[in-house]
């Protein structure tokens, strides 16, 4: 065999690395279940899309072949940026164990063949999700209006963002800056990169800002996002790009042909990635650089007059009733880092709400834009408190049983009912702040619509018109201060819950916490898709069951004449639709909370059983 090609081998497909990293997690059933989901979740909806918009004649054929192409290539995108993550996840917990790196650095690996390995090995499976779902978009060339190019640019698409996520992944590992109670913020960071990037392009293009007619193009943010590359892709109409040749490169670059910028701007990032931290990986990675060797101290701390994180002195404070509540509510914020994330996102969230509604006020925003923008700010909101919130619960139990902490707290006076319930309340008191954003977000909105906009120009009322029937609604429903807590809060204590048990039952926090996101997704989903028909296709129990899921509840009340449009069509007062959310709303409440309560006395009824069958697991 050639040594060029003997070289490239080694680099990928032979790779010592990859290999082992193929084989190891290709016996964990684990793996197998997400494949099987991933591709069953594809088939299911593909089939959904294409019996319920049944075609009478070749050319609806096409149109819904079309349409249903369209849906699941925008699911496969969610389903990749959802699982690279959790795939990528064990590249970032390695910094962990540093006994990993000095095992590879001690053998006659490369630089670049140990960082490669890492990426590919791990890679490997989220392109394998890929190719096993290609014959099944192939299938829809059958019924026509899918082009086979616009395939395989979409899977282009998917694949860079997997490819992009997965260099992070191994550049934050690489770097030895992190460890493993990292990955659930690695996690965060990417749906809030996605969230941030999609909000600024629909303010850009609220202002005509964009390429194309009218400026509701495509903008800078297209080559930024996969979403809005695949927008691109699939709704040049809609989402045209700039002309070629009108331009200037850059500008030509991103705006001409966004969806080749977002597939080589990543493939670019990516590969610079990798070169820096091939470079540093056998000199102890960017902390060495950063932190400094034998500094004691990090630096932020040294900086702010503090001692080392290993002092063993700490101030006194005051401790409540429940030291366990105390602990998770207080203890969370021990770190800078931590504290500078929470107060962050509070605070940016905050005078992202207020801009809001100043833009709305100022008629920058119309109704439809402002709708649109609130939806999607308090549901990403939402979103990443409910992620936050399994990060922590998942990791509040396996945490102390790895460090030993657990066996003390055993020895003390406290129950296992105080514990869990203590547990339960700290991680709450946390979160409440971080879910009074889009709690808060959403009352302001309402406040202003009830207040009558402050004398704003243009009114509040949308009005619309279906056959012979004609109904308005306000932009946003004024009872949702009322409404949105209790939504949302019972819901968060349900996550919470959940992911205090698969934290006791778990050996490890990457598999807590991945097993809670597995629980909550599929019911959160079944639930959610269930109340997204059903509150708009059926009349008063619709609202009802729409408010049983927090998104779907959030987005009847922001926009309620979609959301709950069968009940308001054969009630045009919108009386009935709006009692009926309120109902489920309390329904929802009181089932979310039967079922914390539930699980808790589970947990408590089978706490001993369960710590002494995982006694002495780290």
């Amino acid at each position: 065999m050639p040594p060029l090609l003997r070289w490239l081998l080694r680099l990928g497909p032979t790779n010592p690395v990859a290999v082992r990293i193929v084989q190891n997690a290709s016996r964990r059933s684990k793996h197998l279940y997400i494949r099987s989901a991933f591709l069953a979740l594809l088939i299911l909806v593909l089939l959904w899309s294409l019996i319920a918009r049944g075609a009478t004649d070749y050319r609806e054929l096409a149109a819904v072949g079309s349409s249903s192409f369209t849906l699941v290539a925008y699911l496969q995108i969610v389903l990749i940026c959802l699982l690279a993550p959790v795939f990528m996840a064990g590249a970032i917990a390695q910094e962990a164990s540093p006994r990993t790196w000095e095992i590879l650095l001690s053998t006659p690996l490369t630089a670049t063949e140990i960082v490669l390995g890492n990426l590919f090995g791990r890679l490997f499976f989220i392109l394998a999700l890929l190719l096993a779902s290609l014959p099944l978009f192939a299938l829809t060339q059958y019924f026509g209006g899918v082009p086979g190019r616009t395939i395989l640019a979409s899977y282009g698409v998917a694949a860079s963002a997997a490819l992009l996520v997965g260099a992070i992944a191994i550049a934050l590992s690489v770097s030895r800056l992190v460890g493993k109670r990292a990955v659930f913020a690695f996690y965060v960071a990417v749906v809030s990169y996605l969230a941030i990037t999609a909000a600024i392009d629909v303010m850009i293009r609220a202002a005509a800002g964009g390429a194309g007619p009218g400026g509701q193009g495509v903008t800078p943010m297209t080559c930024l996002n996969p979403f809005l590359a695949l927008a691109a892709l699939l709704n040049p109409t809609t989402y045209p790009a700039a002309e070629p040749g009108s331009l200037a490169w850059p500008l030509s670059w991103m705006l001409e042909t966004p969806v080749r910028a977002w597939v080589l701007g990543s493939a670019l990032i990516s590969a610079t990635l990798m070169i820096v931290s091939a470079a540093t990986v056998r000199a102890g990675g960017l902390s060495t650089v950063i932190r400094g060797e034998g500094a004691g101290a990090a630096w932020h701390r040294r900086l702010l007059g503090m001692g080392a994180a290993s002092e063993r002195h700490r101030a006194p404070r005051h401790v409540w009733h429940n030291p366990i509540a105390w602990r998770e509510a207080a203890a969370r914020n021990a770190t800078l880092g931590r504290i500078v994330a929470r107060w962050s996102f509070i605070v940016l969230g905050g005078a992202w709400g207020v801009t809001l509604l100043y833009l709305f006020h100022t008629g920058t925003f119309a109704v439809t834009d402002f709708r649109f923008a609130l939806a999607a700010s308090i549901l990403t909101e939402t979103a990443i408190t409910a992620l936050v919130a399994i990060n922590m619960a998942g990791t509040a139990v396996t945490r102390e049983r790895e460090d030993g902490t657990l066996d003390l707290l055993l020895t003390t006076p406290i129950t296992p009912a105080s514990y869990l319930g203590g547990k339960l309340r700290g991680l709450i008191a946390y979160l409440l702040p971080m879910l009074a954003v889009p709690i808060g977000t959403l009352a302001l909105a309402a406040l202003y619509v009830a207040t009558g906009g402050l004398g704003r120009t243009g009114g509040l009322d949308v009005t619309i018109t279906v056959g012979a029937v004609t109904y308005t609604v306000p932009t946003v429903l004024p009872e949702s201060i009322l409404l949105a807590p209790l939504a949302t809060i019972p819901f968060l204590a349900f996550v919470v819950m959940i992911g205090l048990q698969w934290s006791l039952r778990s050996k490890g926090m990457l598999a807590a916490i991945a097993t809670t996101i597995g629980v909550v997704g599929v019911i959160t989903g079944i639930v959610g898709l269930c109340g997204w028909h059903a509150g708009s296709d059926l009349q008063f129990l619709g609202p009802a069951l729409a408010a049983l899921s927090p998104a779907t509840a959030l987005r009847a009340m922001v926009s309620p004449d979609t959301a709950l449009a069968e009940t308001f069509m054969s009630d045009a007062t919108g009386l009935s639709a709006r009692l009926s959310l309120g109902l489920g709303c309390l329904l929802s409440a009181i089932l979310h909370a039967a079922a914390v309560y539930g699980v808790r006395a589970n947990m408590t009824r089978t706490f001993d059983m369960t710590v002494r069958r995982l006694a002495g697991v780290k």
